[in-house]
């Protein structure tokens, strides 16, 4: 079998298993759906995960809601809701686990990231 060069794969080639990469723990949509609730976002609203360039250590986090998903987008389901991650974005998150903490260091989501090689203190940005 011939592997297609660099050229010839798609975005959505390179990301086929992607979804098996990221993870969303049950603490994690439990408090996604409660603010869903609470803010009565719709059900057909998905979850934007994303990376941007800043914070201390380089690149950082972003959690919002979107109505739908942008054209070259990856959606992943998980525990009945879906997760929105643009490509550039995936690229960095691959392997992430989105946790929910509410212990005595804070309250929030944590971002489990096996490819930040540096994070900074208050653990919402990183560097790759």
């Amino acid at each position: 079998m011939t592997m297609p060069s660099l050229e010839e794969t798609t975005v959505e080639q390179a990301f086929t298993d992607i979804d098996n990469e990221i993870s969303l723990t049950d603490k994690a949509a439990s408090e996604v759906r409660k603010i869903m609730d609470a803010n009565k976002i719709p059900e057909k609203y998905g979850l934007r995960v994303g990376v941007k360039g800043g914070g201390c250590s380089g690149l950082s986090y972003s959690l919002g809601f979107d109505g739908e998903a942008r054209d070259a987008d990856k959606i992943i389901r998980k525990d009945g809701i879906q997760i929105f991650i643009d490509p550039k974005s995936l690229f960095y998150l691959s392997g992430t686990e989105l946790d929910f903490t509410d212990g005595l260091n804070g309250r929030g989501f944590v971002f489990n990231n096996p490819n930040a090689t540096k994070t900074c203190g208050c653990g919402s940005s990183f560097g790759a």
